[in-house]
């Protein structure tokens, strides 16, 4: 008997968690009010030049992700002066848990219930309560070539990007902090996942283009822009993307 009542007991705790999740992305892709994210840099690789850069950083050079989104809401007939306000929060010291190498279900939702523990135990208080927490991982890239993959997890709305601690690199920190941020609203990938290549026609900020290749513009979910049928260059800005029309349904911007 015992033994039923526990299961019952976690069932009913699974579903509220479940329908609490549904009931908070409806109301954020419902866009009635300004979607309120809020930034928070930490040190990934606890090196000087990460600190160097992450003590660098002001409001201004994080805003550019909301001013670029509330163009591309615009565009989609959007009727909101600021859908998104992005604001910066202080450093966090503590790092988040790893990402599961080797894929599979279980692993994913361990850590993605990993993650939010991290984050309510780790994450400081900020002037107005976010919608969306973003934490901006930074790497010296002296020492670092690569960065772990970033990750955006639309239960929880918790974004992860892994980024070098450059000026060099500020304008392509953002297209990834932003892809980010677009999964926490729903948003999938349009590239595939093998070859990293953007998937025709999705993938494509301007799949009607003739000749086809090669394209000028990266849409933000395929992350990359197609010069042909088997390369594509890594926007070093977010002038360089657009959210594309799939990608602007995902996230409630547009209904049909």
């Amino acid at each position: 008997m015992y033994k039923y009542l526990r299961i019952g007991i976690l069932l009913f705790i699974l579903l509220t968690v479940a329908v609490s999740a549904w009931q908070t992305q409806t109301k954020l892709r419902g866009w009635k009010s300004t979607l309120q994210v809020a930034v928070f840099p930490i040190n990934a690789d606890g090196s000087p030049a990460s600190q160097r850069y992450i003590a660098a950083l002001d409001a201004s050079r994080v805003e550019a992700i909301g001013d670029y989104l509330g163009e591309q809401a615009k565009h989609h007939g959007l009727a909101m002066l600021y859908p998104v306000r992005i604001s910066l929060g202080p450093s966090i010291l503590r790092l988040p848990p790893p990402q599961p190498y080797g894929g599979g279900i279980l692993n994913a939702m361990r850590w993605s219930l990993e993650m939010r523990w991290w984050a309510w135990r780790n994450t400081p208080a900020t002037a107005i309560r976010p919608d969306v927490r973003l934490y901006l991982l930074y790497y010296d890239p002296a020492t670092r070539a690569v960065v772990p993959d970033s990750a955006g997890l639309a239960k929880g709305q918790l974004g992860i990007a892994h980024l070098f601690a450059s000026p060099r690199q500020h304008g392509s920190n953002l297209v990834v902090a932003t892809h980010e941020l677009l999964h926490t609203l729903g948003a999938t990938d349009k590239y595939d996942q093998g070859n990293q290549q953007p998937r025709f026609p999705e993938g494509y900020a301007e799949p009607e283009r003739k000749p086809r290749w090669p394209q000028q513009m990266a849409e933000i979910m395929a992350g990359r822009i197609p010069v042909d049928e088997t390369h594509a260059n890594i926007p070093e800005n977010l002038d360089e993307t657009l959210i594309g029309p799939q990608t602007a349904r995902e996230i409630g911007w547009l209904k049909n």
